[in-house]
């Protein structure tokens, strides 16, 4: 039986985080050159708000996947009724 080393997973984790992250700032490069050119008069503002942006998404995205064994799955929690003090102490009876 093979099991895969932790090493591994890590790995693959932060190859997919690297090659996430530069597909967004690739796109946010493509979006703000076309912005740049079109409306923007070829400033470079809207280059750099793009990749940044990108950026901004790829390290989100990165985060969330690397916090994924710290989530709590909603399936996972079990909802138990709590006896009130009252109700747990025995009636007191009225003179």
């Amino acid at each position: 039986m093979s099991k895969t080393k932790s090493e591994d997973v890590l790995g693959e984790k932060w190859d997919r985080c690297v090659a996430d992250t530069l597909i967004k700032m690739g796109g946010g490069l493509g979006v703000g050159v076309v912005f740049s050119v079109l409306f923007f008069k070829r400033r470079r503002w809207p280059i750099i708000f793009g990749v940044g942006s990108g950026f901004g998404m790829g390290y989100a995205n990165c985060q969330h996947l690397f916090d994924q064994p710290y989530l709590v799955r909603p399936e996972r929690i079990t909802v138990t009724q709590r006896l009130s003090k009252e109700s747990t102490e025995a009636p007191k009876e009225q003179q």
